[in-house]
């Protein structure tokens, strides 16, 4: 039986990396795969996974309107998909991890998606929650604080690297906007602790 697996970390830690070379793995021994990814990505711009190592694959953008189900039967239809890779998996809405749990269980195929677990304000993502409940193998990737601890947050910074404390939970940034840290960190950062 298929099984739908969560990889989630903070900003920087090889996300789309690690879902790049999972896809280079299932694609040199022959087999199909199907990416998508969340249509407000940045880097490589829309329909594009790209790493910052420079590696760089094209997906299917995705909204919160969009049927995955579909677009990965119909795939599986003219060649039988050996996995789905899904980048930016925390702006999946909720429905739509559902539409991923219905591929494994209804249509045997595996699904790995690679995503944030929270926001700037240290919440979770609607499409990670849904994930967190759902998942049948959660993988935690880790990233590096610059203490040196585990970085597990994700401090949302202005153009002088000040923590921003409000706003729209999504905004598309990299190292310009975003700061992974341990939660010490980014909770002193936010100024929630006395130290």
């Amino acid at each position: 039986m298929a099984k739908l697996y969560f990889y989630y970390a903070s900003m920087n830690a090889g996300k789309s990396t690690t879902l790049l070379q999972a896809d280079f793995n299932y694609r040199e021994r022959g087999m199909h795969t199907l990416l998508f990814t969340a249509g407000v990505h940045d880097r490589g711009g829309k329909g594009v996974i790209d790493s910052r190592l420079g590696i760089r694959a094209a997906a299917v953008p995705f909204d919160g309107e969009t049927d995955l189900q579909s677009i990965a039967q119909d795939a599986h239809f003219e060649a039988p998909l050996a996995c789905v890779l899904v980048d930016e998996a925390q702006f999946l809405s909720p429905q739509q991890v559902h539409q991923l749990a219905a591929l494994c269980d209804e249509d045997d195929i595996p699904v790995l998606a690679y995503g944030l677990r929270t926001d700037f304000q240290g919440a979770l993502f609607p499409g990670s929650a849904e994930l967190l409940a759902l998942a049948d193998a959660l993988i935690e990737i880790k990233s590096v604080c610059e203490c040196g601890r585990k970085a597990t947050m994700n401090l949302r910074v202005d153009d002088y690297g000040r923590a921003i404390r409000q706003g729209e939970q999504k905004q598309i940034g990299g190292n310009e906007r975003y700061v992974a840290l341990c939660r010490q960190h980014f909770m002193q950062r936010m100024g929630r602790t006395s130290r």
